[in-house]
């Protein structure tokens, strides 16, 4: 059994960055980018009009002119046509580009047109006033994107801003999703006393989905060794093979058996965690990775959170997985030697965490309210109120 650290340096050692490919960008929702991303040119790309009104020279302002002649109306995408002369302005749109001529735009509030003539009741004009100027968010060629990046809706707008309809990201795996156990049966099927529905296939399913993965393979077997086997064999052809239960001590684990007999080289077995201590990590004869995660609810959730996505994180192309660091606003006993993952819940008015009452790994609605996991040193056994302690977001985000 080795230690929380031990086990997060082991799975760093093995990941390895995936390929990468090109896709489209309406295709890059959630994708994670492989390239740098400069711009293309100036942004903005000219003077731009910031609202509706009259653009002027602020030399005429500065002369004392508060009256104008209308020269030209530009809407946004035109092209002014004439310079501006002492006297006159132009009538210009939001987000039409101004005139080099023009150096002020007066708010259409502050002015009153008649007759082709407009007089400007403002008090004060400064220089470059309601005009945004060309470059002043981002200059040409200057790096606005660094890879590794996920793409949100805010990354896909400013991507297709800079003319990118095509992107370098990180391919997704191939990835097996396996359940055991003869206690577990699907939902909407008959369930006797003594059985389980199989909430974590779903569980796993929906988190993969955050990474934007579908598993190829996607299926549950009984505690056989036959049939493990058979099952196990198809889902090690994989990239990332995940196995939920089976990897205890019972008599009917079959898992790392089943495993090794396989060719699949065991890294480690067991972590000086709680939940989640019966976590079992392998290497494929392909160089495909094996997370077998115990069964119990929150224990799959915690080990999939803490090491499975921390695998992800490597081989997207991130150094490390953000951990965040909170306060913690109650008080917190354990009474074993383990590194211990507690669920938790951000208190955003406080700007701290607040503790999840649950009764153990199997309960399932330890992880509703959850906003994440808060960890608990082996070594510490009291965690005192505004402790400064680290916090593992859920579902892959803050």
């Amino acid at each position: 059994m080795i230690s929380f650290e031990e086990a997060i340096s082991t799975i760093s050692s093995l990941a390895q960055p995936f390929k990468k490919e090109y896709i489209s960008l309406e295709n890059a929702e959630n994708r994670i980018l492989a390239e740098n991303i400069y711009a293309d040119r100036d942004y903005p790309p000219f003077n731009r009009a910031a609202m509706d009104g009259y653009a002027i020279m602020l030399s005429d302002w500065n002369k004392g002119l508060r009256t104008y002649s209308i020269t030209e109306i530009i809407y946004a995408g035109d092209v002014s046509k004439s310079d501006l002369t002492s006297g006159h302005c132009y009538k210009i749109m939001t987000g039409a580009a101004t005139p080099k001529t023009a150096d002020v735009i007066i708010r259409k509030e502050d002015t009153h047109e008649i007759n082709n003539e407009v007089s400007i009741i403002a008090e004060t004009a400064k220089h470059f006033q309601n005009i945004a100027l060309k470059g002043q968010d981002v200059k040409n060629q200057a790096l606005i994107l660094s890879a590794p990046y996920k793409c949100s809706p805010q990354t896909i707008s400013l991507l297709a801003a800079v003319g990118k309809a095509t992107l370098q990201v990180y391919k997704l795996p191939t990835v097996a999703v396996i359940t055991t156990g003869n206690e577990v049966v699907a939902p909407g099927e008959p369930i006797a006393p003594h059985q389980i529905r199989n909430s974590n296939q779903f569980l796993l399913k929906a988190l993969l989905k955050k990474w934007n993965i579908t598993p190829q393979i996607c299926e549950h077997i009984q505690d056989n060794k036959e049939a493990l086997t058979k099952a196990f064999k198809e889902g090690i052809k994989n990239q990332l093979t995940i196995i939920n239960g089976g990897v205890s001590a019972g008599d009917a684990d079959y898992v790392p058996a089943v495993l090794k007999s396989l060719g699949v080289e065991m890294i480690f077995h067991k972590v000086k965690i709680r939940p989640g201590k019966p976590l079992w990590i392998g290497k494929t004869p392909t160089g495909g990775i094996v997370f077998a995660l115990p069964g119990n609810p929150l224990s799959c959730l915690t080990t999939f959170t803490i090491f499975v996505e921390d695998y992800l994180y490597k081989c997207f192309g991130f150094s490390n997985r953000p951990v965040y660091r909170f306060p913690l606003l109650e008080n917190r006993i354990k009474k074993h030697q383990l590194t211990d993952f507690f669920p938790v819940k951000i208190n955003r008015l406080q700007q701290g965490l607040n503790l999840i009452p649950y009764n153990g790994s199997g309960d399932i609605t330890a992880g509703l309210d959850a906003s994440g996991l808060a960890l608990q040193p082996d070594v510490t056994e009291e965690l005192k109120k505004e402790d400064i302690i680290s916090f593992y977001p859920f579902n892959n985000s803050l």
